[in-house]
């Protein structure tokens, strides 16, 4: 028998508005989750279980009140821990706010309270969200719930790992080089890094603030769309939150025929060096994109490399000068390969920094024109690799597991750059039956294409989320 908390987002969302289940059921199902997976996955900082009952009851009640409750009412969701709530404590993954309590609370977190979704508690993250792989030196490291012997992805990693679990219906996370598609391509859901500025900032704990997005994960692609919805739009707390008005995607997130539709294969880069199975799944997935109606063409999406280099100096730099006080007074409260990272910020020059900066809008548009004059939605790998061990990925490893950890964002940081958006989506599993994933990446603002292609890949594939409980 299905377990509640293994139905995906816009089942329970239907369950409950049928009278089927209540807030309640969803929580107490969602926490027994946690409770037989926690000590082994390590995906939640902090658990809110009478918060969140008590809210359920709330909800219970409110839904009886009123006619038309929002969709995402008494829907259980838990957070990357580092959407601030005004009272509660976000550490950031971080020894150095070990008891932080911020005063303000995250726009995103304040829609999705006003949409009426419950808040289960903090999830794991990487140390201040620098590092691909989920590895944390003061939480532990979180698992992948298909085999917890392999990292969950980063930064994002409780996400991941919380909604492949089937802990929560769905997450937010963020992604400045990754840090949503990594830990949804590593765990088999589906996450979307939106269009740069599309989500406020505002709450949110910054990295770089050129590069940072914030997105969501969840089982399926409608229940991201769903969650999409439900925190676009624009935002005067946050100056870098475009004012472009926000239609909602969801009613696109159903499958359909992909005909008329363009979908451009990079002829380079993006499928250069590709383990075998991910190679094969890959193009297992184009032909399915095919087989639907749409046709495949290819594109060269120039400067990659050039690109991938001018995105590591924003982060490391922008990082550099957020940390610059507690590097100075705190060095040794900083994991080390984290604090490492960041110093290297301080070894670019101002001129540097500021050339790869402006020459960004250039480029932007340059490759906007030129990719998107060809073909609709681009696809690619979302690593060109099988999910590594976290023995694979540890740092006292030396050279092999340094250049482990190097490939795992290599398909993913140029396109924070660029600033499209980009959706993860799972494709198929490999020989060791770990899933492998697709991002499928667009124009700017317009993600509704991309839940569109991703729906209709997902049913044709009919592989997605399924909740991993055991």
């Amino acid at each position: 028998m299905t377990a509640t908390c293994d139905l995906s987002l816009v089942e329970a969302a239907g369950a409950l508005a049928r009278g089927e289940i209540t807030a309640g059921d969803l929580v107490v199902s969602c926490l027994d989750r946690v409770t037989a997976r926690q000590s082994t996955l390590n995906a939640f900082i902090d658990v809110r279980r009478e918060q969140a009952l008590t809210a359920a009851a709330r909800s219970n009640a409110e839904r009886r009140r009123k006619r038309n409750p929002s969709r995402l009412s008494g829907i259980p969701l838990a957070h990357k821990d580092m959407f601030f709530r005004a009272g509660e404590v976000s550490t950031c993954g971080s020894r150095i706010l070990t008891g932080h309590r911020p005063t303000v609370t995250a726009t995103v977190l304040e829609r999705l309270d006003a949409a009426g979704a419950l808040d289960l508690g903090t999830l794991h993250m990487s140390e201040f969200a620098l590092g691909p792989a989920g590895q944390n030196a003061h939480f532990g490291h979180c698992r992948n719930p298909h085999d917890p012997d392999r990292i969950s992805g980063g930064s994002s990693s409780g996400p991941g790992a919380a909604v492949a679990a089937g802990m929560v219906f769905g997450a937010l996370g963020s992604d400045t080089a990754g840090s949503i598609r990594l830990p949804a391509a590593i765990c088999g859901v589906v996450g979307l890094k939106p269009t740069n500025g599309r989500l406020s900032l505002y709450g949110a704990m910054p990295l770089s603030a050129s590069l940072d997005t914030v997105g969501v994960l969840a089982r399926r692609v409608a229940d991201c769309a769903w969650l999409f919805d439900a925190i676009a739009g624009p935002d005067n707390r946050d100056p870098g939150c475009t004012a472009v008005p926000h239609r909602p995607c969801a009613p696109s997130a159903i499958p359909g025929s992909l005909s008329g539709l363009r979908i451009g294969r990079p002829v380079d880069y993006y499928f250069d060096g590709l383990d075998d199975d991910v190679a094969e799944i890959t193009g297992s997935a184009l032909d399915t994109l095919s087989h639907l109606g749409a046709e495949c063409v290819e594109v060269n999406i120039p400067e990659h490399e050039p690109i991938a280099d001018a995105a590591s100096i924003i982060i490391t730099c922008e990082a550099a000068a957020l940390h610059a006080e507690w590097l100075a007074t705190r060095p040794e409260d900083y994991g080390v390969p984290v604090r490492e990272r960041i110093e290297a910020g301080f070894g670019h020059s101002a001129p540097d920094y500021l050339r790869v900066l402006s020459d960004r809008g250039h480029r932007v548009r340059r490759i906007a024109e030129h990719v998107f004059g060809l073909c609709d939605v681009v696809v690619a790998p979302v690593l060109d690799i099988g999910v590594p061990t976290i023995a694979e990925v540890d740092v006292a490893g030396g050279p092999d597991s340094l250049r482990t950890i190097s490939r795992l964002n290599r398909k993913t940081r140029t396109i924070n750059y660029l600033g499209f958006p980009a959706l993860a989506v799972p494709a198929g599993r490999d020989a060791r039956g770990m899933p492998v994933a697709v991002q499928f990446i667009g124009r700017p603002y317009d993600e509704s294409l991309l839940f569109r292609v991703a729906a209709a890949f997902e049913d044709a594939r009919a592989f997605s989320g399924v909740p991993v409980s055991a």
